[in-house]
């Protein structure tokens, strides 16, 4: 209930990507494997996710960056940490210890944080408090499309499989003690209602008390649909029961392409709102050019709209936009929460 009452006083701010950061550590293979895995069949270069066992070091140097800048939310580096998605490496049997892994990774950067922070600052309108939010990323195998385009009626994966391994991963997270699970850059819906599904079994089965759960889609082009078609409307009505702290959009678009989709989900959504775009669309190298001032400029237009009650940056993103972001926004109201009729005319 806490971040519900300081949703209600202010605009809380998400952290940037935490790929981008990695990659200006310039890691090598041998940096990836560690000592744990230095004889492992495979190349694991690129599974940012092992760093959380590896490197733990760089993630928490990460989220801890993110916190100087401003954010009061920071995510997990477990944007891949389920078996589907760790199989490409063969380490399907590790992404309940990733998550574990990550989720405590996050609170050190937090403690150590805090430990640094004067108590009179920590203790100013609620600036001390700082969530950590454990990231479930959208899976790298689809249940509404086929891959194959010879058999439209061909599915990678089950629904059972998919529940199965956000279920470990939502495991992991809770043990590892983070305090929000977000469901995030959902493109396909029927993923992210297994997500959403494994999320209330976990609870179900455990008999702890459920963590507030965020959910963040993602519109891949200017006809505002996810890439399985569905329109955002569509797609707040298919998971709105998972009643969620939050919705909103992240990643694919930068703030600019973003805008119409957001006011929309502004006046659609009965929860609190989020945005976390990109900083802008990459260019013809892959990398992204907006700066800092730039993307703050966007979200802090949005806030004084009333379109948000959470904004941070995705991919291309550091904490130099997430400071910038911040400074936008923090004397800006939050978007109120509409009254909502609960019997029928």
């Amino acid at each position: 209930m806490e971040i519900r009452e300081e949703l209600k006083k202010r605009i809380l701010v998400i952290d940037g990507a935490m790929g981008t950061m990695i990659q200006r550590h310039k890691l090598t293979e041998a940096d990836y494997r560690g000592e744990r895995f230095k004889d492992w069949h495979c190349d694991v270069k690129g599974n940012n996710d092992l760093l959380n066992i590896t490197k733990p070091e760089v993630i928490i140097g990460i989220h801890k960056q993110y916190l100087e800048a401003g954010a009061d939310i920071i995510e997990t580096n477990t944007f891949s940490s389920t078996a589907i998605a760790m199989a490409d490496y063969g380490m399907e049997s590790l992404a309940y210890e990733l998550n574990v892994a990550a989720a405590q990774c996050a609170r050190k950067a937090i403690e150590e944080y805090h430990a640094a922070t004067s108590p009179s600052l920590q203790s100013e309108e609620g600036k001390g408090l700082r969530w950590v939010a454990g990231a479930i990323g959208p899976l790298n195998k689809t249940l509404s499309l086929s891959p194959d385009v010879n058999n439209p009626g061909y599915r990678a994966v089950t629904f059972d499989e998919v529940v199965n391994a956000y279920y470990d991963q939502v495991k992991g997270l809770v043990d590892g003690g983070v305090d929000i699970l977000l469901v995030e850059t959902i493109f396909d819906t029927l993923n992210a209602k297994a997500a959403i599904f494994a999320i209330k079994k976990y609870f179900r089965d455990t008999k702890k008390p459920e963590l507030p759960v965020s959910i963040s889609g993602t519109i891949t082009d200017a006809s505002g649909r996810t890439l399985s078609g569905q329109t955002l409307e569509a797609f707040y009505t298919s998971v709105m029961h998972a009643k969620p702290l939050s919705i909103g959009l992240n990643c694919a678009l930068g703030a600019k392409e973003m805008r119409p989709h957001i006011e929309e989900l502004s006046q659609l959504a009965s929860c609190f709102v989020s945005a976390y775009p990109n900083a802008g669309l990459p260019n013809a190298m892959g990398e992204y050019d907006e700066h800092p001032e730039e993307t703050a400029h966007y979200l802090e237009e949005w806030s004084k709209e009333g379109f948000v009650n959470i904004v941070g940056g995705c991919c291309g993103t550091t904490p130099d936009h997430i400071r910038h972001i911040a400074q936008e926004v923090k004397n800006i109201n939050p978007r109120i929460l509409p009254i909502t009729e609960t019997t029928l005319a």
